[in-house]
C-alpha cells in the first residue's frame, strides 16, 4: 500500500480527533449558584440534610458553615465543592474556592460532565437577604 493511500485513510480519523480536542477546549462556561462547601457535609458523610448543621451541634465544627467547612477540609479530609439544590460538584481550584468556604456563591466555570468537576473562572460572593 503506498504511503498517499495511508495517509488519505488516516484523514478521516485525525479530523475526527482534531474535532473532538477542539470541542473540549472550546467547551462554554456555565454560571453555577450555590454554597462552597466540604465534600463531608454536602455529600451526607456526617449529615442527614446536606448541611453543617449536626456538625456544628456537636460543638466540634466551630459556630458557622465557613468554620465546618473549613473544619472537614482540614481535619476530616474533605474536598470543597459547590453544593446546589440538587447537585454537587467537584472543584478544580481548591485554594479559591477556600476562600469563599461557607458562601453562598455564584460561580462561573466549566464543567466536565465525566467527572462532575467545575474548572473554575470566576466566583463572586452572593449578599445576604
Amino acid at each position: 500500500m503506498s504511503k498517499k493511500r495511508i495517509l488519505l485513510g488516516l484523514a478521516p480519523l485525525l479530523a475526527a480527533l482534531l474535532f473532538t480536542a477542539s470541542s473540549a477546549r472550546g467547551a462554554a462556561d456555565t454560571t453555577f449558584e450555590g454554597e462552597i462547601a466540604d465534600s463531608q457535609c454536602a455529600m451526607g458523610v456526617h449529615s442527614l440534610n446536606r448541611s453543617h448543621k449536626e456538625m456544628i451541634a456537636m460543638g466540634h465544627a466551630g459556630s458557622t458553615s465557613a468554620d465546618c467547612t473549613r473544619y472537614c477540609v482540614n481535619s476530616r479530609g474533605g474536598r470543597y465543592v459547590l453544593l446546589t439544590k440538587h447537585d454537587v460538584f467537584k472543584l478544580d481550584n481548591q485554594e479559591l474556592a477556600e476562600r469563599h468556604a461557607g458562601q453562598k456563591v455564584r460561580l462561573t466555570g466549566t464543567l466536565d460532565p465525566g467527572t462532575q468537576t467545575i474548572e473554575i473562572k470566576m466566583v463572586e460572593a452572593l449578599q445576604k437577604k
